[in-house]
Formats: C-alpha cells, sequence, structure tokens
C-alpha cells in the first residue's frame, strides 16, 4: 500500500480548519497530520512535520498566504493548494499565490454551501492528490528578474496575418502562460489559450497577463476576432472554439458541456484548429494534469500544423504534455524557457 499524502492545513478560523480536516480525511489516501491558525506557526509545523502538501487559506491576519508563499517558496518549495473566496479580491490573490508558487486553487462555496461544501471539498481532495506529484523543486533559491525579455518576430513573420498559436494549460498553467506570452512581441500572431479556471478567474487572469504582455490580452467573447498583436483566454465554465470566416479566424465561446472533463477545453480548441487552421497553426501543451487536448493536438498535428509540449524538468504536472507527447500530438518536448523562441521559429519557418 502506497503512504497516504500528508498533508498540513492552514487557516486562521477553527471551523474551517475543523471542515477540511475531517473533508481531507474521508479519503484513505490521505492523511491531516496537523493544522496552523496562521503562517508562522504553519512554519514551525512545516518543519517538524514535513508534511507533502500544504492547504492555505488566501486571507490571513498576521501575515496573509501570499506574503507566505513569498517567503517559503525559494527556502522550503513545498506543494500548496489554495483556498479562496469566489469574490474579485480573493480572485486577485488567488493569482498573486499562483504567481508565488502555488500549485492550484479551490473555492469557497459562496452560495447553497451544504451542496457547495461537498463539491468543494471533492475537489480539495483531488487536488491535494495532484500537488502531491507537483515538481516546485524550480522555486528553490527562485530570484524574480527586474525586466522581461522580449523576443522579435522575423520578417516573414510579421506579414502574414494567417498564423494561430494555439495553447492549453492546467495546473501549473498560469506561471507557464506568462512566461511564454511575455516574450511574443507585439507583431507575434493571434494567440488563443485555454487555462481550466474557474468564470471570474480568467478575466482577472487576462487583465493581469494584459498588463504584463506586448501583445493585447483579454478574456475572450463570442465573435472575437483572432489576430497579430492579440491574445485571447478562453473564459471559465465556457468552450472556446476557433472558425474560418473568409479570410479572418474568430473565436465562438458557448456555453457547453464539459469535455475530458474541463469546460473550457483544450481538447475542443485544438480539435478546431485542427479543422479550421491545419497548417497555419502551432499547437503548445503546457503543464497540467490529465489528457485533455491530447488527441486535439494528434488532430493539429494530422492537418499540418507543427506542435510542442513543455518538458518534464520544467513542468509542475508532467501529465497533459506528457499524454500528449506519448500519443504522437507533440513532436517534440521543449524547455518553458525555450518555448516562446521555438514557437515563433516554426512560425516563421
Amino acid at each position: 500500500m502506497p503512504k497516504p499524502i500528508r498533508v498540513l492545513v492552514v487557516d486562521d478560523s477553527a471551523l474551517v480548519r475543523d471542515i477540511l480536516s475531517k473533508g481531507l480525511a474521508m479519503d484513505p489516501g490521505i492523511e491531516v497530520v496537523g493544522t496552523a491558525s496562521d503562517p508562522y506557526i504553519a512554519r514551525d509545523k512545516i518543519v517538524a512535520l514535513k508534511p507533502d502538501v500544504l492547504t492555505l487559506d488566501v486571507e490571513m491576519p498576521r501575515m496573509d498566504g501570499v506574503d507566505f508563499l513569498r517567503r517559503l517558496m525559494p527556502q522550503y518549495p513545498l506543494p500548496v493548494v489554495m483556498v479562496s473566496a469566489l469574490t474579485e479580491k480573493g480572485a486577485r490573490i488567488t493569482l498573486d499565490a499562483l504567481d508565488a508558487g502555488a500549485v492550484d486553487f479551490v473555492t469557497k462555496p459562496s452560495a447553497d454551501v451544504a451542496r457547495g461544501l461537498n463539491a468543494m471539498l471533492m475537489e480539495l481532495r483531488t487536488k491535494v492528490k495532484i500537488a502531491s506529484t507537483a515538481n516546485v523543486s524550480h522555486w528553490k533559491r527562485k530570484r524574480f528578474p527586474a525586466g522581461k525579455q522580449v523576443l522579435t518576430a522575423g520578417k516573414a513573420l510579421e506579414k502574414s496575418t494567417d498564423k494561430i498559436i494555439v495553447i492549453g494549460a492546467s495546473t501549473g498553467g498560469t506561471e507557464a502562460i506568462r512566461e511564454v506570452i511575455t516574450k511574443f512581441p507585439v507583431a507575434a500572431p493571434g494567440v488563443v489559450i485555454v487555462q481550466h479556471m474557474p468564470p471570474g478567474f480568467t478575466r482577472m487572469f487576462s487583465e493581469r497577463m494584459n498588463s504584463l504582455c506586448q501583445m493585447d490580452v483579454k478574456e475572450a467573447e463570442d465573435g472575437d476576432r483572432i489576430m497579430p498583436g492579440r491574445v485571447l483566454i478562453a473564459p471559465g465554465a465556457l468552450q472556446m472554439s476557433l472558425k474560418r470566416s473568409g479570410g479572418i479566424y474568430e473565436v465562438l465561446v458557448k456555453p457547453g458541456a464539459p469535455v475530458c472533463g474541463h469546460c473550457p477545453s483544450v481538447e475542443v480548441l485544438m480539435q478546431s484548429a485542427a479543422e479550421y487552421a491545419g497548417a497555419n497553426a502551432v499547437g503548445v501543451m503546457l503543464t497540467g494534469m490529465g489528457h485533455d487536448g491530447a488527441d486535439g493536438m494528434v488532430a493539429m498535428r494530422k492537418a499540418g500544423a507543427r506542435t510542442i509540449a513543455q518538458d518534464e524538468a520544467t513542468c509542475v504536472v508532467f501529465g497533459m504534455p506528457m499524454e500528449a507527447h506519448k500519443r504522437g500530438g507533440a513532436e517534440k518536448l521543449v524547455p518553458l524557457g525555450e518555448i516562446a523562441s521555438t514557437v515563433l521559429e516554426l512560425l516563421a519557418g
């Protein structure tokens, strides 16, 4: 029998600590080894108990979860799942936490608490298990650069208006997406992205990326045109696909059933890219758990697209890239730091 995943629960509310502890303990593969009411107590318990995973409240007195992560991760990298409020402030702080090293997050129920609580605890158990497999070693002694590198587009690429970059990501994807798209020049071809995230969080993530990128970044709306200099991010709880109308590409953003367990789904986007963009597309699979988009990337490659996936060493979770590569969808595995330049080379070629 494999050893249970050892979890430390950190929350300033005694009631929430009790609820989370009991909810996690319902899974025999998870053992709650301790709780802490604030980051200072958590720091000591991490050293003493050596948990495999931490669940961390976003907003706490004395020191919030983000500040704690910024201090913890460079010294003691540990997979962390944030517990967030489904509010604008909660979403903003959660994105800060993902930037600071958190692997993933769950949101507290805001309505129909009884039913929502069960769903949240089920999601938390799943994400704790995923987090236990995450590679967070790259946070050790991490230093954030003062400025960002922006690549240049070749002359041939600047004249092309019918190329598209299609990106899929899940666990660990917010950091990976930022690493890639902040390097794209303003003249880069249009980018469409599916990152597994709930409603509200995708809008705020888009706004954050827009403040960091040379390209214009927005949460996609139905009928938005895909064009050079623009990045469209699929909104949470809606499926996004692309179509070609005459000489232009645009996105369809509609309600839809989950595909590969997700809405939005990378599979939906990549299948549509295979159908409508073919050899004009480059597909990129970034870090994430599961197989969403793996068959879609196979379809893209068969349609003539160039395709790559993030390599294992730089992934937080080497699930989606591994499946895409294993099934023959991704031509090769590329370190995260080289993905942007590789994409531009493939497009220019």
